[in-house]
This record gives structure tokens, C-alpha cells and sequence, in this order.
């Protein structure tokens, strides 16, 4: 289903830095939405957000103006979409490669797994789950 597939990327493009999300972002969850790190690392270092508001205010920390990443950008893998009364659920691995404000870079490759209700106007997000499935720094300018 592309208009899925459109709402996630459009999520990982806004997660990119440099880039101003300002506003868009929580358009693309539900009120209710919940948004959660799964396995060891992200359990420990994101928890469970639970709420639209709180969602925003958990990625935003990580976008500028807040001093995180100098850059940082996302690509998805091809996943799977299963779609059933008024909502989908996929499943992805994405790549992510990072440079903080430190200098150091890093890889990550994650799973995510994203139930969507289908709205009139677009799908989106209720339910994020990342897990980071590997991870290693990269050498390089800094």
C-alpha cells in the first residue's frame, strides 16, 4: 500500500538532519499514538511515548535547533504490509547513518514494525517500534 509506504518515509525524511519539521511531524500520528524502543539497547534508551504531544517532544529533542546530529539520514529496505479493517501493519529494517555534534559517526541498522489506521486523508502512525539490529562506528572528516 503506497500511501503507507509515503506516511513512513515521509516520518524518516523529517527525522533527517539538517531538515525543519516544524508542525508536520505530529500530523503524521494518531492522538493516541504510542512509540516505543524494543530489544536491549532501545528499550533502555527510548522507552515507551505514549501521546501525539509527547511523541513531538521525544524526536524533537534530537532535531535541531537542539545540538544532537550534524547530519543524519535515514533509508528504508523494502518490508512487508498487511492491511485489515481500517488499519495496516508493516514491517521494515531501516539503515541510518549519523555524525553528531561530537564528530563521531556511526551506522545502525534497525527494525521497525508501524501499525497505521487508515484515515480519510492519509494513514497514520498509532503504534512505532524500533529495535536496532546492528550498529558500528564509521571513520571520517569530523
Amino acid at each position: 500500500m503506497s500511501e503507507v509506504l509515503a506516511t513512513l518515509t515521509r516520518y524518516l525524511a523529517l527525522c533527517d538532519v539538517p531538515v525543519s519539521a516544524e508542525g508536520e511531524l505530529g500530523d503524521l500520528f494518531t492522538e493516541d499514538a504510542v512509540w516505543e524502543g524494543g530489544g536491549e539497547a532501545y528499550t533502555e534508551k527510548f522507552g515507551r511515548i505514549e501521546g501525539r504531544e509527547a511523541i513531538v517532544e521525544m524526536l524533537s529533542a534530537y532535531l535541531p535547533p537542539n545540538p544532537h546530529f550534524r547530519a543524519n539520514v535515514h533509508s528504508l529496505f523494502p518490508g512487508t504490509v498487511d492491511v485489515d479493517e481500517g488499519r495496516a501493519k508493516g514491517s521494515w529494517q531501516m539503515q541510518q547513518l549519523s555524525r553528531y555534534e561530537t564528530g563521531d559517526a556511526e551506522i545502525v541498522i534497525a527494525r521497525l514494525d508501524v501499525t497505521f489506521r487508515l484515515d480519510p486523508d492519509r494513514p497514520r502512525i498509532s503504534a512505532f517500534r524500533t529495535e536496532r539490529l546492528f550498529s558500528a562506528p564509521l571513520s571520517g572528516e569530523r
